[in-house]
């Protein structure tokens, strides 16, 4: 084995540069997948069946077929279908919000399910509303007992984030492959980028590990 990690050194300050772009790239996708999660949530257990049946098919659409394969629909075939001519992060950033908000829909709608039905049951004999009583007592509690699981979602979301190259994003994953074409060393750029990633990941998945022990202690 030759490896030669001297001539990427200078492409090094390059490929870390993607780290904030991967970063960015996660935590708006995380963001807008959970707000729209929470709403198909909502959807789920609403006693208005065409809005159940709405967010169920939503959830089958995106969990039944590849995240790639999705990505590609929305950057290839939205200047085809609407005239819009959507960049790689625009179509990356929609596509992993709605593909996010599939999956953390159930984390949610289990986390809401989890919370004493005492407790909604008293909050409708006080006269509060569905409203407030979702936003003031429901949801705190669900999202409580789910923070665990909605870090596991991000963690996912970052391993993922690096599909975004196939469409010309320039995050770790693609800035590797350039640097890969400039050198033809292909080996010593994936492992750096491998490297960085999981640091990221272990960092995310350490916090998560203190944020469960905290509410633990809490509880």
């Amino acid at each position: 084995m030759n490896l030669d990690f001297g001539q990427i050194i200078p492409s090094l300050p390059f490929i870390l540069q993607g780290i904030l772009v991967t970063l960015r790239f996660t935590v708006l996708s995380a963001l807008l997948g959970f707000t729209l999660g929470t709403l198909l949530s909502l959807l789920k257990i609403s006693s208005i069946k065409p809005l159940r049946w709405f967010a169920e098919f939503y959830t089958s659409i995106f969990r039944g077929t590849p995240l790639i394969l999705q990505l590609a629909l929305v950057y290839f075939a939205t200047p085809q279908i609407i005239g819009y001519k959507i960049t790689p992060i625009e179509a990356g950033v929609f596509t992993f919000s709605l593909n996010s908000a599939a999956y953390s829909s159930e984390t949610i709608r289990a986390g809401i399910m989890a919370v004493d039905k005492g407790q909604r049951e008293a909050s409708m004999s006080l006269g509060v509303a569905y409203r407030p009583m979702m936003l003031d007592i429901i949801l705190p509690q669900a999202f409580k007992n789910i923070l665990p699981a909605l870090v596991n979602e991000t963690i996912a979301l970052l391993k993922d984030s690096a599909l975004v190259s196939t469409i010309g994003v320039l995050d770790l994953m693609r800035r590797a492959q350039v640097v890969a074409g400039q050198t033809f060393l292909y080996f010593e750029p994936l492992l750096v980028v491998g490297v960085v990633y999981y640091v990221m990941v272990m960092g995310l998945t350490q916090a998560a590990q203190v944020l469960e022990r905290r509410m633990r202690r809490s509880d």
